[in-house]
């Protein structure tokens, strides 16, 4: 499954407790992005994620669900992408969670459409932090630090830093890049301009805006071309 992702270097997130309407669900679907991510932190059902899935359906591009809720765990998606907090205490945000997904849907585990992520929450004011007890004062080397535990120890396909809802420092995450061999790196957080998502691409594999698609949506489409422009420079 890690040859889903690979070609994926601009990502639009939805987010199933947020309303779009269907033209800018459009606009979105037939930007140029490389896939749709659907998840969020709160707020997120069965039914409000289905219904996403339902209208992403109507457009030919990949989509993938973010479990972050057990009871949101809809079937028809093409990928899943399973997070582990890295940087928390809180062992049901590593494994807890996992286990008891094992032992409710067992068998039905559709296992060949499963990607683990290894992620590092650094901003200590988002949901997710708050939710997971994630320890986001985090320096570079300490980053990094995990970020290798995910890449080399785990060997986890994708290393993900989170910065949800600010935009990141580039010199830790220039840090992470350094240290990330094996793993695809995904960022995404506060991605609000051009600029900011081609200083994002340039470090990392895969870019993920998310927030500002509820804002103004304009500057979010803006961020595709953006993103592949930085990144036909960096693979050349």
């Amino acid at each position: 499954m890690r040859q889903w992702i690979k070609p994926w270097r601009h990502v639009f997130k939805l987010d199933p407790d947020r309303m779009l309407a269907d033209g800018e669900l459009e606009a979105i679907c037939r930007s140029g992005t490389d896939a749709i991510l659907v998840g969020g932190s709160t707020g997120v059902t069965y039914d409000n994620t289905l219904e996403l899935l339902n209208r992403i359906r109507r457009h030919a591009l990949p989509c993938a669900l973010e479990i972050s809720n057990l009871e949101a765990a809809v079937p028809g998606f093409d990928l899943y992408l399973i997070p582990m907090v890295l940087n928390t205490a809180d062992t049901d945000w590593i494994f807890g969670q996992h286990r008891k997904a094992l032992e409710r849907y067992g068998s039905l585990i559709p296992w060949e459409q499963l990607l683990t992520e290894g992620y590092i929450v650094l901003n200590a004011d988002s949901a997710v932090a708050q939710l997971t007890g994630a320890d986001c004062a985090l320096n570079g080397n300490e980053a990094s630090a995990y970020a290798q535990i995910a890449d080399r120890l785990m060997s986890l396909p994708i290393v993900y830093i989170e910065y949800s809802g600010a935009f990141g420092d580039m010199r830790t995450v220039q840090s992470i890049r350094e240290t990330v061999e094996q793993a695809q790196l995904f960022y995404g957080g506060g991605i609000a301009t051009e600029m900011q998502a081609a200083e994002a691409a340039a470090l990392c594999d895969t870019v993920v805006v998310g927030n500002v698609i509820y804002r103004d949506l304009q500057q979010a489409l803006s961020t595709v071309d953006a993103v592949k422009r930085t990144a036909r420079i960096v693979l050349d």
